[in-house]
């Protein structure tokens, strides 16, 4: 005897309006703030603006009041979602990896071996951004949070904004950038670069081991 096959169940439309969060609203002002950094960026080394040099480093840490607001009104509300967790990634990807680099290019860390740092570190931070995301549920135990976090979060690149930040009001980027340049082989390196290369390293560290408050 024939028997019916079972109806295929309908997948049910994913809504991006219907998921969407006051928590989430902070994460894309998050993202906001990174895209503007780069922005601003661009437009500092066709003008050579001073202004919108700092500007743009102004809004690294106004990106970080948004990272923080956002996991806070999460746990108010207790609307924590896979979306909201994959789009503060991404936002983090952009406002403290991709524009603290292009902050460092436009501050005149142009050279090759620059270029090779400043990767380096961008693709540190996608990385640690991705380990956090995988090891989360573990790392928390439980609990509502993670206890720790393996490696540097990605916002304390904030402080290597901080830095250029400093030296270009003290005049000191571009060709008069902190360190001078060196010729390694083909190449130009700029010590102050270094500090990317360092961030970068210490995100993905596996043995660093920072509390989480």
């Amino acid at each position: 005897m024939a028997t019916t096959p079972s109806p295929v169940p309908v997948r049910k439309h994913f809504s991006m309006i219907r998921g969407f969060h006051l928590a989430d609203a902070f994460t894309l002002g998050n993202a906001a703030c990174g895209v503007g950094a780069v922005f601003l960026s661009m437009a500092f080394m066709a003008s050579q603006s001073l202004a919108q040099f700092l500007w743009a480093a102004a809004l690294a840490p106004a990106a970080f009041v948004f990272d923080v607001f956002d996991g806070r009104i999460a746990r108010w509300r207790q609307t924590h979602s896979a979306l909201g967790r994959e789009l503060d990634s991404l936002a983090d990807v952009i406002s403290f990896g991709v524009a603290p680099a292009a902050l460092g290019f436009a501050a005149g860390l142009d050279g090759g071996w620059d270029c090779v740092l400043l990767i380096y570190f961008v693709c540190c931070g996608v990385s640690r951004l991705a380990r956090y995301n995988v090891t989360a549920e573990a790392l928390s135990a439980g609990a509502d949070k993670v206890k720790y976090f393996e490696g540097t979060p990605i916002p304390t690149s904030v402080v290597l904004v901080g830095v250029l930040a400093w030296a270009a009001w003290q005049g000191r980027i571009g060709d008069a950038v902190w360190g001078g340049a060196w010729m390694l082989g083909p190449w130009q390196l700029h010590p102050l670069a270094l500090l990317f290369a360092l961030s970068g390293t210490l995100m993905i560290s596996k043995t660093l081991r920072i509390p989480k408050f």
